[in-house]
């Protein structure tokens, strides 16, 4: 199985949200974030719950708890073999909000006509 590469959405100010919302939790979530990256590289789509679940419109959470609360990580497939990370949160409810998943279907949106691979 081919290693999936992982990448995080950059706006066309050079601003990387995924990246700053890392950052901005205590370092021991910060390292559960990349443990389950580790795992969603070397399982990419087939990663099950409780580390990932598809939410529909093509994209899927990276799912995992920390001090803060449970955390998830937005992401979408490019290809087979790239997840593009495009948005973070603490989660406070049952249910993704709705603005947070509009938030990552925009960006892959954005990312693919960028690249010409517009869906």
């Amino acid at each position: 199985m081919k290693k999936v590469s992982c990448e995080y959405f950059v706006t066309d100010s050079s601003w990387v949200p995924v990246r700053e919302f890392i950052d901005s939790l205590v370092p021991k979530t910060q390292r559960k974030f990349f443990f389950v990256v580790g795992l969603l590289e070397e399982f990419g789509h087939k990663l099950p719950q409780p580390h990932a679940k598809y939410i529909g419109d093509e994209i899927l959470e990276l799912r995992f708890k920390g001090r803060e609360g449970a955390i998830r990580v937005l992401y979408f497939f490019f290809h087979q073999d790239r997840a593009i990370f495009t948005n973070g949160f603490i989660k406070k409810s049952d249910k993704t909000p709705k603005n947070e998943r509009e938030v990552a279907i925009q960006r892959r949106k954005l990312f693919l006509e960028r690249t010409g691979k517009q869906k």
